[in-house]
C-alpha cells in the first residue's frame, strides 16, 4: 500500500502488537483476572482490535474472554451529517453484559462521540457491573468527557489532521499514520 507523501507512520505493526500485549496485561491486572470480563469492539477496526486482545487475554490467563461487536451507527448524533454511515452488525456473546465487566474497545479516540454512542447502545441492551475503555490511539480533541482506561498510544495531533489505522485482517497492511 503507497502512503500519501503528506502521511507518516507513528505505528508499525511491531508497535500495535506491543501496545495490544500491555493493554491485555492491564485489563487482567486492573479486573484481578477475567472473571466476568466481556469485550465488545466498535466496528470496523475496534471488533479485528477486541478479537486479538481476546486472543492475547486467553494466552496470558488461560481463559477464554468472550468478545463481541458493538454497532453504535444508529445511536451517533452526527447522522444529519454523514446520513451514508452503514450500520454493522452487533453480535453480544451468549453470556449477556449484566453484571460483567465490559471492555469497549475501538481504534482511535477523538472526540468522544462514538463512545458516548456506544454506552448509549449498552443501556438499550443490559446492565454491565462496570464499563472500561481500551483505545489503540488516543489523539485528544475531547469533546465530552470522555478519558480512555487503557491506552495503547497517545498521540497528540492538531484537529486537521487525520489518523488512520491500518489492521491486517481488514486493510492487508498494518501501521498507524498520521497526515493531513
Amino acid at each position: 500500500m503507497v502512503m500519501p507523501e503528506s502521511s507518516r507512520t507513528v505505528m508499525h505493526a511491531a508497535d500495535i502488537a506491543r501496545a495490544l500485549t500491555r493493554i491485555s496485561h492491564e485489563i487482567l491486572e486492573s479486573n484481578k483476572g477475567a472473571a466476568d470480563l466481556v469485550l465488545l469492539g466498535i466496528p470496523t477496526r475496534g471488533v479485528t482490535l477486541a478479537e486479538r486482545i481476546g486472543g492475547l487475554l486467553a494466552d496470558i490467563a488461560g481463559v477464554s474472554v468472550p468478545v463481541g461487536a458493538l454497532d453504535v451507527t444508529m445511536y451517533r448524533d452526527d447522522l444529519h451529517r454523514n446520513p451514508t454511515r452503514a450500520p454493522h452488525p452487533t453480535s453480544i456473546p451468549a453470556g449477556g453484559i449484566d453484571g460483567k465487566t465490559v471492555v469497549l474497545v475501538d481504534d482511535v479516540l477523538f472526540s468522544g462521540r462514538s463512545i458516548r454512542a456506544a454506552l448509549d447502545a449498552l443501556n438499550d441492551i443490559g446492565r454491565p457491573a462496570a464499563v472500561r475503555l481500551a483505545i489503540l490511539v488516543d489523539r485528544g480533541h475531547r469533546e465530552l468527557p470522555i478519558r480512555p482506561d487503557f491506552v495503547g498510544k497517545n498521540l497528540p495531533s492538531a484537529r486537521s489532521e487525520r489518523v488512520n489505522v491500518q489492521l491486517a485482517e481488514v486493510d492487508a497492511f498494518e501501521a498507524v499514520t498520521i497526515g493531513a
